[in-house]
């Protein structure tokens, strides 16, 4: 066996720690994949401007998209000698540029209001998310990452990616009767 490149022992100790700071979260109940999921709905407080009295939003963001170009160009070409042997190597400089070519953008979307996501409205959800061929996980009336995920696929053929329930989106899949007016 070879001899590890400097840094490789440093690199693993920090890769093994990550991995057993997340084994410690999940043997304590903690959900690795909830701790960045959103809340259910946003308060009026946080709604966008001209938000209807009494509505619930959230937010979604769409990261910018950025291209990276790199470029070789000749700075010296080789210099060969009498015999075709390649006395001196080629010399070139490489230039790497990032392009933005997509900005950020932020997507306010309605949503059923806190007080209307009870486990009735999960379970109705899941049961139509399932119908639909999104959601192949128990049907438990619990918003749990599963559950996260099939609304998030559901909606981002719609154009927003978010595992938050738009108000559209539990719309069409039939839980009007759970929106408040």
């Amino acid at each position: 066996m070879t001899n590890p490149k400097p840094g490789y022992f440093r690199a693993t100790a920090v890769l093994l720690s990550a991995a057993f700071g997340l084994s410690a979260c999940v043997d304590k109940g903690v959900h690795v994949a909830s701790l960045s999921e959103p809340e259910l709905a946003v308060s009026q407080a946080s709604a966008p401007p001209n938000a209807r009295e009494g509505s619930c939003w959230a937010r979604d963001e769409t990261p910018a998209t950025i291209q990276t170009t790199t470029e070789k160009f000749l700075v010296e070409p080789e210099e060969v000698d009498a015999s075709g042997t390649i006395a001196k190597p080629a010399i070139y400089r490489v230039e790497t540029r990032q392009e933005i070519t997509r900005q950020r953008d932020e997507i306010w979307f309605e949503t059923p209001c806190s007080e209307t996501i009870g486990e009735d409205f999960i379970l109705n959800l899941q049961r139509a998310l399932s119908v639909r061929g999104y959601y192949a996980g128990p049907i438990n009336g619990e918003m749990d990452s599963p559950t996260r995920q099939s609304v998030r696929k559901y909606q981002k053929i719609q154009g927003l990616n978010s595992s938050i329930v738009s108000l559209e989106a539990a719309q069409q899949l039939g839980l009007s009767n759970y929106i408040l007016d």
